[in-house]
């Protein structure tokens, strides 16, 4: 079933029905049942492009380094999981940080992952988004869950991001099997490396990167990709570890930008 209100809400935070949209997202936050919102999404796209994550870290490692991904599930929500299962959705072939796209061009957008060699390779589907001027929407969560700032990291080349041995793992695809070499991401100080994107908010709110607004009962941070880019990057440059070293992000590495 097609939810207005839901239609409503995108348009009021400045999604067009043409945009490529990313979706980090709890869906207990949005208060709606979860194949109406699926429903809606996908009719409101249906003329530009709807990407979940629909990651498999959790699960796939050297102790179980198959993934197949017509059965393994997403360790990143309901939603997730709902979506790749959709009629016309396809799924992206990285072993541990695949995706799943619905809409012009899904299928041209997630091709060759399975040759990427780390979670959020330059050139691969997280770096693609600046190149379609995307948005992300991170519904019910923050920036500790906002996997495209991993790709910013590594297309910047940030130190110890990076395990320094990749793990052999197979992806399972019709009659064949297709081995793949990836490294995870790691620093020895922070197991948990994502949960300090969260100390980017305020640049990123002061410098028109990322807004506030409300997705059903929800709230949401709707991201520039190409904005989000050029905050953390100036950031960067300045300190290239300061998003895990730091205990704050320091306005002085920021503010002229």
């Amino acid at each position: 079933m097609i939810l207005d209100n839901l239609i409503y809400d995108l348009k009021k935070i400045g999604i067009k029905n043409t945009d490529t949209i990313l979706i980090h997202s709890s869906c207990k936050s949005i208060g709606y049942d979860a194949n109406d919102i699926l429903d809606t999404l996908m009719d409101y796209f249906k003329n530009g492009l709807l990407i979940f994550p629909t990651h498999t870290w959790k699960t796939i490692n050297e102790d179980n380094p198959i993934y197949d991904p017509a059965a393994t599930p997403s360790c990143v929500g309901l939603l997730s999981n709902l979506f790749l299962k959709r009629k016309n959705v396809v799924r992206s072939l990285h072993p541990t940080h695949s995706v799943a796209a619905f809409g012009k061009d899904a299928e041209i957008f997630i091709k060759g992952e399975e040759f990427n060699n780390t979670p959020c390779t330059p050139g691969g589907v997280y770096d693609r988004l600046r190149s379609r001027n995307a948005k992300i929407l991170l519904v019910g969560v923050g920036n500790e869950r906002n996997t495209f700032i991993h790709s910013i990291e590594e297309v910047l080349n940030v130190p110890n991001r990076l395990s320094d041995k990749p793990m052999e793992l197979q992806i399972k695809l019709d009659n064949k099997v297709i081995t793949a070499y990836v490294r995870k991401h790691y620093n020895e100080n922070q197991p948990h490396i994502s949960e300090d994107f969260v100390k980017l908010d305020k640049a990123l709110l002061a410098k028109g990167a990322m807004t506030k607004g409300k997705f059903g009962h929800a709230d949401v941070l709707v991201c520039n990709t190409n904005r989000t880019f050029e905050v953390i990057r100036y950031i960067l440059r300045k300190n290239p570890e300061a998003i895990v070293n730091e205990k704050i992000i320091n306005d002085e590495l920021w503010l002229d930008l």
